[in-house]
Parts: structure tokens; C-alpha cells; sequence
């Protein structure tokens, strides 16, 4: 009989913070404090799968028992119960689920038992492991989509129109007048929405086929990874990604640990350590012991095996096994399977939407665009106006007779004042600034992945972007090592190499660091002791293993015997100490081994230097420092090295006048500035020391402390060897691009998980804070009073950068968000560290609502896109490593520096030329409407249309689309001047090219022309009323004409074609057109200087503006194109 004791796995605690995808060092300490709050559980059968309730209650026995001291596998009935809690930090609904669904976290949260490798013995159901990013599917596509059109006013006024016209009594002409053009949008939107959903559709795809291997009882079988089930034990080799959320339970690692990469969630390429379960990792035999788990491991073994899970013990679903690879036997099944060295097994926990990544992510959103908007606005008042003049219209009548059916006539007959061909050239002009983006050979590999906001780009004002991965490369280069009165740079490594050379060639037999304590702090060392002693301090102090691969030529076994450098890559949970490994590698001592108790260094002679492991101290957030105590072999001394922040270091080692100013000076360079130190301990002193460190592990009370004031008690007076300055190489032009976009009146934020330092340190190097600004850096808050001190003390600093962390951010907007934003956005640059996924997508969301500005989201990794999908515009940066963040984005470059381009040349432009299309098609409209108006008030108010069947079509479509639709390619500027004068971009953000003044420029201009080319024609017509039409018709189609040469800036070759191509066809079109124009009087001379006239006197007042205006007011950019 087992008594299980629920704790809270790492999906457990994760549950309950759904946002927090960062991998959070304190979530550990986290996890254990739930532990310790749950209660016990009750008895359940042994083999079986014991169910804990919610909060660790009695639950009911689950599975059959099994026969005491059988023989079992891995694959036997091993559940495994996580304890899921109810609270959420976001009230959004995630998708996939509702209310009855709880195992989706709707409701109750609910237990599962699962039983490795029988999934088909499960007691509920779960979620299909599948990845689906579609909006829409087969049943829902088509209704989805009409849907999500008619529900704007814009679609749903045409909708009504032309069903309108099945009524007789409103009938104006002919259906296809009405439908045609409805349809042709609807078509063009279906077709557009298709496409996007079958790219999305084949990217799923490519995922979900993806194969993996898994352990049965009669071997491996190949699975898709969209088949695996939650209980499958899933083999990952290496360089594989983990299909699902696994718990950890067994590697082929002969040190039983492996590495993860975390790219596609955090955009870090640094690897993570994790481990697995030890009871399964022991397992020598298949006739080893039953193994029960909840949220631990528990069996019926004698004594019972109880292991809780940590964060140590989990593969979250996106990372990449990265370790090294052999071939060993793996003999805990009755199969004998051969598994690659690095390869891990785990049991699925969760999978498809219950996925830790999917959890994390918000539902996308439909994005609709500022200037979509606006023009929706503007259609809005194209409608009063239409709903005025039809009253007006039949008040001119006196509402005379069924005057409502009138007005209802009127609305139908003026319904060209709202132009149906809007939206269609709006969305075909999207269409194509997508394809000039993508063809731009400045920017290769640009996707756009949302084709509806590309106006979006030409009108940011906050981009707020991620650090690691976006504005740097997360590769650590190793640039200065300070020894106080010397400092050695990049061009001066070759004289560290010669120090490191001639110590170990010139007394080989007398190895250096062999003398007592005593006698080296009183004799005075040479500089290349000095040297030697902190480069093998720096070989030491660390946690970076080495690691052999096969490269072709040499197999790993004889590598990793003969310490190959070819085939040697280093693994370390961070690229710094990654970077440091390699610098000493490179002036001489290489780090060539290492375990869990011993480490092996090379000296340029080809010596090996043997050292044992005797303790290790990993670095904390908290305690900024790391150290280690290593015993050399071939002499016995015992060193304590140590290296860390300055700010913690400097109370730590002997007095000295250099270190704090020697330490500012390479941070104002952007280095990552380490102190490392070093300490020779006596054998007694260190037998004391480790006595009392044992004791105080094994405390009970106050454990953390304990441990902490022990190690502190050899962190005295140590003695300082050197300054070590590591720089986070950035993307390519990272800084002129801030800068460009700084200049362009863009605000920029950076919103990181890394640490406070390392982000300042970044914010620096990439001038992100320029040189004369000062740095406020927040302090911690954790109270309300805290913050509003340290708020009053912030609010007193000007032209200050802000540096905050997630912590005091998130106690700063409990209290008092309207008065932390204000301040915030006054700040010409504003770092966020430690920030949680949840936190990046809360502050995009707060800086729409308080600034009503644009935002721009820019990141890399999969914890950036609940930030890229919140934003107003989202881009993903596809790097060589994960692609989450760019799949998910709106717009996806390669490069950090492509930003600059897509925003200040392809996003000013399409705001430009999308302004500029939108206001001219209005034009067209109002101006056959205002010829209506003035032909129904000459003939008594009459609800007659001007022009009929194919003119009305023809106007808008072959007559007169192509010249209009040809101003998506015009600009202002070159793309090089654009590139060059930021400035220009400024201008933008106040909406200018498309506001209520030019709005009702435009609408005087079209109540001018077709004023002037109707009553000229009622002025100079003959006899016939087809001649009215005639002479109407055909001034307007050329007053158009003219109005696009008059609006281009730059022509274009295809302007001009479609200049003349509109008048061929309008021109060859006159002989079918009988029925309406009469083809005899055209071809009289009469015609054509009524015609003339018409078109000069509606055109030429608008030439002389025009000259006149750039005459005396010229543009901003003029000078530029001069």
C-alpha cells in the first residue's frame, strides 16, 4: 500500500502562472513553497493510479494491481498526477477552451492519471498534440470570412443596397450594376483570406509530420508528432525539438544530465541543464520496481521511492536536446534498443492547446489598421451627407406624394457618393506594397504575413523590442582583461599568450602556483605570474563543459581519448562563461575535460593539468557571483576562485583604489564587466569549512540562510586578480538603425527577461541611451509606499532613461498606472528587465490605451509573441535559430537593421500612397454624385439617374481604374533620400495626408468639377438630351485623367500606360455605346471644343493652385528632391 503524497509539479506551478513562459530562476523556490502548502494524500492500490483531488484530497484508486515483485519496464502503469490551480493572471479566454472542457482550465481544475506507455488505458480525454494556427476551418471559412466583412458599415451598406433592388418600386437599373461590384470585393476578399489560410494550413503541416520515436514494449515505432498521446514515451535525439510538454526520465548521457536550447521560446541560443527523474535514471534493469508518481514518483518498493518533480526535470515542448552523441545500450527494456549518446526519454504530459507555449499565448487578434479606420470614418460622413441631400432633395418637393419612397429613390440614386471600389482599390493597393516589400533587395527574406496593415508601418510611435536575439546575437566575444595597472584589448591578446607561453615552456618542472600563500602575497610577482594566475582562474571558474562530436574524419570516442580541438564544442547554460572558456582556449590553457568531480586543463606544452571538483557554488540573481573550491593535483593546494558583479564583488575582495573606476569605464563601453578573485585555503581550513557546510544543508529551518552565511565566511579578503570585459556582439548596424528611428520621432523601449545589469550594459553599447543622457535606474519596490517615493524621486529627473525591473514594474502599474505611464512615456528611452511574457503584451497594451499612439512589437523568440500579437504591428525576427516569433508576426526580416528600411522607405510610402488613392477615388465618386445633384435639381428634383447601365460600371472600372489604381506607385522621395532624412517620417505620425482638411479640400474640389462640367454641358448642348450625356460623360472621364497627372509626384513608366490605355479604351468603347451617346455628334467638330472647353475651365484653376503652392509654400521634402 503506498500513501502518495501530491506535489506540485512543474506544470503545477506553471499552471497557476500561465504567463510566465520565462524560465524564471525563482520558480523553483516558487514551486517548493506550494508544495509545502498542500495536504497529504490518501491511500491508493499499489500499481495502481492513485487520483488526488485538486487540493491533494482523497481521490479514487485507479488502474489494477499489479503482483508484488514482478517483473516490470519502463512502459508498466506508472500515473502521474499534477496538481492544476485555478487562478489565472489574465481573464482572457484561451483558445480551444470552455467552460465543460476543464482539462483545459476552464472550471475545476482536474487530475490525470497517466500511465507510461499505455495511453489507451487514460480516464479522460485529452487535446491532440497539433499545432493549428488557422482562423478559420472547412465548415467555418466561408462564413467566418463574410462575417467579418459585413459587420463594418462600409460592406453591410452595399449589402443592403443592392438587395435593395429585388424591390420594384426601388429599382434604379439593371442587378449587375449593383451585384458586379459587390461581388468582385467580396471575390477579391474570399480569394485573399484563401490564400493566407492555406499558406497557414501547409506551415502547420510541416510541423504536425514532424517524426519522432517511441518506446513500446516491443520496441521503437516511428510517430507523427501530431499522433503522440499524453502517457507516450517519446525518445528525442539530438538536434531534435521536443514534440510536447515531457517530464524528464531518462539520458543516455554518461553524467545523467543534458542540455536544452530554449530559442523558440526565448530567443536564447545559451543552453539550459536538465535532469532527470533519479529513481528512473538508476533503473539498472527491467526487473527493477513498480514506479507510481504523482507530481512525484512513487512505488511499491520497500522503502517506498518518493521524488518530487522541479523545473530541472521538465522538456517543454519547442526546445532542442542539444548534446553530444554516442551509441550505448539501453537496457531497462525487455527490448534492446540502441539509443545515440545525448538522446533523452520522456513521458508526455500535455499536449496541442495545453502546451506550456500555447497556455502562454494569447488568442491573435484581428488587426484592423489606423487608416482602415479612418477611411471608415470618412465613409461614415459620406453617408450623412448622402442621407441630407436625399432629404433635401424631396423637401425641394415639398414631400409631395409617397415622399418616403422618394427619399429611399434618392439614397439608391446618390449612392455613389459612398464608392464601393474604395475598399477594392484599398485592398488590391495592399497587395501590392506587400509585393514591393518583398521583392525589395535591401531587405531579402522579408515576409509579410498580414497583407491588411501595411499603412500600419508608416505611423509608429513606440517600438518596443526584445534584447536578446533582436538586438544582439546572444554570441559573447571576449573583449579586455584588466589587471589593475595593465589592461589588455583585442590587438594586444598575443602578449597574454606569450606570458601564458613562456610560464609553462620555460619551467616545465617547476609548475607555478606550487608555493605557499605566505610566501606569494610577500613576494612581488612578475607580470606574467600575474597573467597566469587570472587566465587559470578564469579556466576554472565555471560551469562550461566540453563536449567531442565525430567531424568525419575522427569518431567521438577517439576524439574525446585524445582531446580532438576540432571536435571539441563547449555547452554551458551561459554564452559569457562559454566566452571566456574560449579565451583562455585561445591564449593557450584549453579546457579540455570535465565531470562532476574533476576538470582537466591543457598547457601549450601539451601538459594536462589535473584538478579535482570539491565544491561549487552556481551564480544566483540574488547573490550576482559564482564561485568554486578545486583541489590541483600535482601540488594539493586548494583554491577557492570566485568571480562576479562589481557592486558585489568589491565588498568582498582586499582593499584597492582601481576596481570601482576601472569597472565604470568599461561599462560606459557596453562591456560585461566580471571581478574575479581568488582565495588558498589550508586542508584544515577547508576540512572546518566543509563540515559546516554539509551541517547547514542538512538544516531544516532557515536552510537558504544557513547555507549563504557559510560559503560568506570564506568570502573575505580575497585576493583580486583581474577585471574580465565581455561584450554581447550586436546585430549588424543595430546602432545607426536606433539612431535613424530615434530621428524619426520613434520612442524606443526594450522589454527583456535578462538581468538588469546585462540589459543596461546593452542599452548602452547599442546607444539605445545615448552618451549625454543620465540612466535612472528604478529601485526595487514591493510596496505601495516604496513606489510612490520612488516615483516622486523619478518624476524630479529630466531627460533621464528609465531602467525598471518586472517586479517593481508590476507593484508600480497595481498602484498607480496612469502616473508610471505618464512619466514613462516622457522618457526618451525606457528599459524593462525581468519582464514575463504577459508583462511585454500589458505594456504594449497600456501604451495604446493612455498615448492613442501606434505601437510596433519587435522580437525573435516565442516569449515575444503574446507582445508581437498585442501590438499594433507586429515583426518577428527570423534568425538562424527559433522562428515562433516571425510565424506569428505580421511582418518577418531577417536582420534588426531591415527595420529601419521597412518603416521609414515601404511603410512611409503605403501610408502616402494609400492616402493619396483612397481621397482620389472619394473624389471620383463625388464628383458623378455632384453631377446627379445638379441634373435632378434642373429637372424638377426627378429621381432619375444621369447615366446608366455600362456608363455607371465603365466609370469606375476600364474608364478610369487603372490611372487611379497607378498611384500605389508613386512617391515624394527617393527611397535613399527617405533613408537619409528620418525627419520625413515625422511628419507622418501627426496624419496629415489623410485628415478632415484635406477631406474636405478634396470634397470642394469634386463639388467644383462636376458643378462646372454639368451646368456646361446643360449650357451647351443642341437639341437632344443624349447630347448632355455625351458631352458630360466625356469631359468627366478626361477630367480625371488630368486630376491623376495633376496628383502624381514621380511618374512611373506604368502611369503613363495606364494614362493612355484608359483613353484607348473609353475612345474604342464610343462604338458600341449607341444606346447612350451618340456616336455621330462626337465626330463633330462641335463636340470636341465643348469638350475642351468643359475639361480647361474644370482643370486649369487646379494647375495655377498647384504651381502656386509650391511656388510660395513649398513641401518639406522639395528641397530634398531639388
Amino acid at each position: 500500500m503506498v500513501r502518495p503524497c501530491p506535489s506540485v509539479g512543474p506544470r503545477g506551478r506553471l499552471r497557476a502562472w500561465p504567463g510566465a513562459r520565462e524560465l524564471a530562476p525563482s520558480l523553483r523556490a516558487r514551486s517548493a513553497r506550494c508544495r509545502r502548502l498542500l495536504p497529504r494524500g490518501c491511500a491508493a492500490p499499489a500499481g495502481g493510479g492513485a487520483e488526488a483531488g485538486p487540493g491533494g484530497g482523497p481521490g479514487s484508486a485507479g488502474g489494477a494491481a499489479a503482483k508484488a515483485g514482478g517483473a516490470a519496464d519502463m512502459t508498466d502503469n506508472i500515473p502521474l498526477q499534477p496538481v492544476r490551480q485555478k487562478k489565472r493572471m489574465d481573464s482572457r479566454p484561451r483558445a480551444g477552451c470552455c467552460e465543460w472542457l476543464r482539462c483545459c482550465g476552464g472550471g475545476e481544475p482536474r487530475p490525470r492519471t497517466v500511465w507510461l506507455g499505455h495511453p489507451e488505458k487514460r480516464d479522460q480525454r485529452y487535446p491532440r498534440n497539433v499545432i493549428n494556427n488557422q482562423k478559420y476551418n472547412f465548415f467555418t471559412f466561408l462564413p467566418g470570412v463574410l462575417f467579418n466583412q459585413f459587420k463594418y458599415f462600409f460592406n453591410l451598406y452595399f449589402l443592403l443596397l443592392a438587395c435593395s433592388q429585388f424591390v420594384p418600386e426601388m429599382r434604379l437599373g439593371a442587378l449587375y450594376t449593383y451585384w458586379v461590384p459587390l461581388g468582385f470585393v467580396l471575390a477579391v476578399t474570399v480569394i485573399r483570406e484563401a490564400v493566407e489560410e492555406i499558406r497557414c494550413y501547409v506551415r502547420d503541416k510541416e510541423v504536425n509530420s514532424q517524426v519522432y520515436s517511441r518506446l513500446t514494449a516491443r520496441g521503437t515505432v516511428k510517430v507523427k508528432s501530431s499522433n503522440i498521446q499524453v502517457g507516450d514515451l517519446i525518445i528525442v535525439e539530438k538536434n531534435q525539438r521536443v514534440p510536447a510538454d515531457m517530464i524528464f526520465l531518462r539520458t543516455s548521457e554518461k553524467n545523467g544530465s543534458c542540455f536544452l536550447r530554449t530559442d523558440q521560446l526565448d530567443g536564447e541560443t545559451d543552453w539550459k541543464l536538465r535532469l532527470p527523474v533519479a529513481c528512473t535514471q538508476r533503473l539498472p534493469t527491467a526487473a527493477q520496481s513498480r514506479l507510481e508518481a504523482a507530481c512525484g514518483f512513487w512505488g511499491n518498493s520497500d522503502p517506498p521511492i518518493s521524488e518530487s518533480l522541479s523545473i530541472e526535470n521538465t522538456l517543454w515542448a519547442g526546445t532542442v536536446v542539444a548534446s553530444e552523441a554516442q551509441t550505448l545500450l539501453f537496457a531497462s527494456l525487455p527490448v534492446c534498443i540502441n539509443i545515440s549518446l545525448g538522446t533523452v526519454v520522456g513521458v508526455v504530459l500535455y499536449t496541442g492547446r495545453e502546451l506550456r507555449s500555447v497556455m502562454n499565448t494569447s488568442n491573435p487578434r484581428s488587426k484592423i489598421g489606423l487608416f482602415d479606420l479612418e477611411v471608415n470614418c470618412l465613409t461614415k460622413i459620406l453617408f450623412g451627407a448622402l442621407v441630407v441631400v436625399s432629404l433635401v432633395m424631396v423637401a425641394l418637393q415639398h414631400f409631395a406624394g409617397r415622399w418616403y419612397l422618394q427619399i429611399i429613390r434618392f439614397l439608391l440614386l446618390f449612392s455613389n457618393i459612398i464608392p464601393i471600389s474604395l475598399r477594392v482599390n484599398l485592398d488590391m493597393g495592399k497587395i501590392v506594397y506587400s509585393w514591393v516589400i518583398r521583392r525589395d533587395s535591401k531587405v531579402p527574406g522579408t515576409v509579410v504575413r498580414s497583407s491588411t496593415i501595411p499603412e500600419q508601418l508608416g505611423r509608429i510611435s513606440y517600438l518596443l523590442t526584445d534584447k536578446t536575439g533582436t538586438l544582439t546575437q546572444n554570441e559573447m566575444v571576449f573583449k579586455r582583461l584588466h589587471l589593475g595597472t595593465v589592461a589588455y584589448g583585442l590587438d594586444s591578446m598575443d602578449e597574454v599568450q606569450s606570458h601564458i607561453f613562456s610560464i609553462y615552456t620555460q619551467q616545465p618542472q617547476d609548475p607555478p602556483a606550487q608555493k605557499g600563500p605566505t610566501l606569494t602575497t610577500k613576494v612581488r610577482r612578475t607580470m606574467s605570474s600575474r597573467v597566469h594566475e587570472a587566465v587559470k582562474a578564469i579556466a576554472l571558474c565555471h560551469n562550461v563543459t566540453p563536449v567531442y562530436e565525430s567531424n568525419g574524419v575522427t569518431d567521438q570516442a577517439e576524439a574525446e581519448k585524445q582531446y580532438e580541438d576540432s571536435c571539441r564544442v563547449y555547452q554551458a547554460s551561459s554564452p559569457d562563461e562559454v566566452a571566456l572558456v574560449q579565451w583562455t582556449e585561445s591564449v593557450g590553457l584549453t579546457l579540455v575535460g570535465r565531470d562532476q568531480s574533476s576538470m582537466q586543463l591543457r598547457t601549450p606544452g601539451d601538459q594536462i593539468l589535473n584538478f579535482t571538483i570539491l565544491q561549487i557554488f552556481p551564480f544566483t540573481y540574488e547573490s550576482k557571483r559564482m564561485g568554486i573550491i578545486v583541489r590541483d593535483e600535482s601540488t594539493g593546494e586548494i583554491t577557492f576562485y570566485m568571480k562576479g558583479a562589481d557592486v558585489v564583488m568589491a565588498g568582498i575582495v582586499q582593499y584597492n583604489d582601481w576596481l570601482e573606476e576601472e569597472c565604470g569605464n568599461m561599462a560606459r563601453e557596453g562591456l560585461r564587466v566580471l571581478v574575479v578573485a581568488k582565495k588558498s585555503l589550508a586542508e584544515e581550513q577547508y576540512q572546518d569549512f566543509e563540515a559546516r557546510y554539509v551541517q547547514a544543508k542538512l538544516s531544516v529551518h532557515d536552510r537558504s540562510l544557513k547555507v549563504a552565511t557559510v560559503i560568506e565566511s570564506l568570502e573575505m579578503e580575497m585576493e583580486l586578480l583581474c577585471l574580465t570585459g565581455v561584450e554581447d556582439q550586436l546585430q549588424a548596424d543595430v546602432r545607426p538603425t536606433l539612431e535613424t528611428l530615434r530621428n524619426a520621432g520613434i520612442k524606443v523601449w526594450m522589454l527583456t527577461g535578462d538581468k538588469l545589469e546585462t540589459a543596461t550594459c546593452t542599452a548602452k553599447n547599442a546607444h539605445l541611451v545615448t552618451r549625454n543622457q543620465d540612466i535612472h535606474v528604478f529601485r526595487l519596490v514591493t510596496n505601495r509606499g516604496e513606489a510612490h517615493l520612488e516615483l516622486n524621486a523619478f518624476r524630479r529627473k529630466h531627460d533621464c532613461a528609465l531602467v525598471i525591473s518586472g517586479d517593481s514594474l508590476e507593484v508600480c502599474l497595481k498602484y498607480y498606472e496612469y502616473e508610471f505611464m505618464e512619466l514613462a512615456c516622457q522618457c526618451p528611452a525606457v528599459v524593462c528587465c525581468r519582464c514575463a511574457p504577459t508583462q511585454k503584451a500589458q505594456i504594449v497594451r497600456l501604451l495604446q490605451e493612455r498615448t492613442g499612439k501606434l505601437t510596433c512589437a519587435v522580437g525573435d523568440g516565442g516569449n515575444d509573441v503574446s507582445m508581437i500579437q498585442e501590438s499594433d504591428c507586429g515583426v518577428g525576427v527570423e534568425g538562424k535559430e527559433g522562428k515562433q516569433a516571425s510565424l506569428a508576426a505580421d511582418f518577418s526580416i531577417t536582420q534588426f537593421k531591415h527595420l529601419g528600411r521597412l518603416l521609414m522607405v515601404h511603410g512611409r510610402n503605403s501610408y502616402k500612397r494609400s492616402a493619396a488613392l483612397s481621397q482620389f477615388v472619394i473624389h471620383r465618386s463625388l464628383c458623378i454624385s455632384t453631377m446627379q445633384a445638379v441634373f435632378s435639381s434642373v429637372f424638377y428634383f426627378a429621381s432619375v439617374p444621369l447615366y446608366q447601365g455600362f456608363l455607371i460600371i465603365g466609370y469606375s472600372t476600364i474608364y478610369t481604374m487603372f490611372p487611379v489604381f497607378s498611384l500605389v506607385l508613386d512617391k515624394d522621395v527617393k527611397s535613399e533620400v527617405a533613408m537619409l532624412y528620418p525627419e520625413l517620417y515625422k511628419d507622418l505620425l501627426k496624419g496629415r495626408p489623410l485628415s478632415y482638411k484635406t477631406f474636405l479640400i478634396w470634397v470642394l474640389i469634386s463639388i467644383y468639377q462636376g458643378s462646372t462640367i454639368m451646368y456646361g454641358a446643360l449650357l451647351l448642348f443642341e437639341s437632344e438630351f443624349v447630347h448632355i450625356v455625351a458631352i458630360s460623360f466625356t469631359s468627366l472621364i478626361l477630367t480625371e485623367l488630368l486630376m491623376v497627372a495633376l496628383t502624381i509626384q514621380t511618374w512611373h513608366w506604368l502611369m503613363t500606360v495606364a494614362e493612355l490605355l484608359s483613353l484607348a479604351c473609353y475612345i474604342a468603347s464610343l462604338v458600341f455605346l449607341h444606346e447612350f451617346i451618340d456616336v455621330y455628334f462626337i465626330a463633330t467638330l462641335s463636340f470636341l471644343w465643348k469638350v475642351s472647353v468643359i475639361t480647361l475651365v474644370s482643370c486649369l484653376p487646379l494647375y495655377v493652385l498647384k504651381y502656386l503652392r509650391r511656388r510660395f509654400s513649398p513641401p518639406s521634402y522639395s528641397k530634398l528632391t531639388s
